[in-house]
């Protein structure tokens, strides 16, 4: 814990001296008292011209309650926990359902996740507890007492026509299926989620505490074999993110302002059942934070779970594209459904806004230089620091991700520079993905590919 705490402080004078350097480097801070040339924009542009320059800066300011939960989730809480140690004994624990839901596409993938996520939870020493894996193809899992296997019937149809993942879990949840009791709690994972002991550890202790009906921990993506290095290097924004906003909104106000995942979801039966998946076509892309700003809207409480789980991030550019078209389009949806209400959504709308506008907020960078205009220095201030703090976050998610006792330094520098290196190309890529969810069709549900291809060698 000693080692952690250390880890930490290194990690917040890193993270305060980046901000004050970018700062100084971007002119937000001056340190020579040299006077800057000030332009007049009405003159130099125009009336029009002007507006929209100044509107364009503006438009980043979207994003300041996302960056300072951020700031304020891995500035106040240790980034470096340690080892999650049980707070009691798992055989006291309450009855835990790991639910896995898949479309049946990947059947090895998920029979071999089966079995590595039973044995690890029987290491641990789990006695109460079942797998149940829900299918829209049979998998046709090995007989087992703690595994059960669910075929969603085709012709099933829930009450408002939702779709997708939201109809899957919705079946489990029909009386004739559900065989779990109110009081008893389900792990939602993606087919390609692994648990780890830690996660494990943190979702008894969750359990057992059972102050809050909703959980949700941290997910890492550079674990074992890595597929595409380009897509795992441009997750590691979302393993800070993880860090930093979510643990900020589940510790400090147990809601889920700005949403949650879909995979590594912690509920309690009773709850879930009341929150429902059947949330028609709108809450049938994005089902996960359709389903939160619903919880939310009928004031259960969520709480941060302790410890990682692993997945790997998309294995081609093509599916790095197709999920983040498919995250902006459901979540739109869900910020314009009427049946949520503005004040239960209003930072999800922010959010999800300073996302829809990037092409613009992002032309900022080339216009700064091209046409720069005069703004109050707090303006430019602001501006830094959330350019400083989300540069850093994929500075933060390598450190996360590539611990450099597991690569050593030299490895651990490149996967930085590499971060580093991507996020223009993630920019680019995130702008395609927006101009393209927002022009395309919403009710869609693109399956990326979760399975490795070994190559067969005669």
């Amino acid at each position: 814990m000693l080692r952690g705490r250390v880890k930490h402080l290194l990690h917040c004078a890193a993270f305060l001296s980046f901000i004050f350097l970018f700062l100084v480097f971007a002119g937000a801070v001056n340190l020579d008292d040299k006077e800057k040339e000030i332009i007049d924009p009405w003159e130099a542009y125009g009336i029009h011209g002007t507006i929209i320059l100044y509107i364009l800066r503006l438009l980043t300011l979207l994003t300041i309650p996302q960056v300072l939960c951020n700031f304020f989730g891995l500035i106040i809480f240790n980034a470096f926990p340690g080892k999650v140690k049980l707070k009691g004994s798992p055989l006291l624990a309450p009855f835990i359902c790991i639910r896995v839901v898949t479309r049946g596409d990947f059947p090895k993938l998920v029979r071999d996740n089966v079995t590595r996520n039973m044995n690890l939870c029987l290491g641990v020493g789990m006695e109460n507890f079942m797998i149940e894996v829900v299918t829209d193809k049979a998998i046709n899992l090995p007989k087992h007492r703690r595994v059960r296997e669910v075929v969603v019937p085709s012709e099933y149809k829930t009450k408002t026509g939702a779709l997708f993942k939201s109809r899957a879990l919705q079946y489990c949840l029909e009386d004739d299926i559900n065989i779990l009791a109110g009081t008893d709690w389900i792990v939602h994972l993606d087919e390609e989620t692994l648990l780890t002991e830690n996660s494990v550890c943190g979702i008894l202790n969750f359990v057992m505490d059972g102050q809050h009906q909703f959980g949700q921990g941290l997910i890492t993506y550079a674990n074992e074999n890595i597929v595409n290095w380009l897509t795992t290097l441009a997750d590691s924004f979302r393993v800070a993110d993880d860090m930093g906003k979510l643990r900020f909104q589940f510790y400090i106000f147990h809601k889920p302002l700005f949403s949650w995942k879909g995979s590594y979801v912690v509920t309690q039966v009773n709850a879930e059942k009341k929150v429902s998946f059947d949330n028609g076509l709108d809450g049938s892309v994005a089902e996960d934070c359709y389903f939160a700003m619903k919880a939310y809207m009928q004031r259960f409480t969520f709480n941060f779970v302790e410890g990682e789980m692993w997945e790997k991030s998309p294995f081609t550019m093509w599916d790095f594209i197709q999920q983040r078209k498919r995250w902006i389009q459901g979540i739109l949806l869900v910020v314009h459904s009427k049946e949520i209400p503005i004040v239960h959504k209003i930072f999800l709308a922010i959010s999800c806004y300073s996302w829809v506008t990037l092409p613009l907020s992002t032309s900022n960078v080339l216009l700064n230089a091209l046409c720069p205009i005069p703004c109050p220095h707090y303006l430019d201030l602001l501006c830094g620091f959330i350019g400083a703090v989300n540069i850093y976050m994929y500075i933060f998610g390598v450190i996360k991700s590539f611990p450099i006792h597991r690569f050593g330094p030299l490895k651990f520098f490149l996967f930085i520079c590499g971060a580093l290196a991507t996020i223009p190309l993630n920019v680019v890529i995130e702008n395609i993905a927006v101009v393209w969810g927002v022009l395309g069709k919403k009710h869609k549900f693109y399956i990326v590919n979760k399975e490795i291809k070994i190559p067969v060698t005669v």
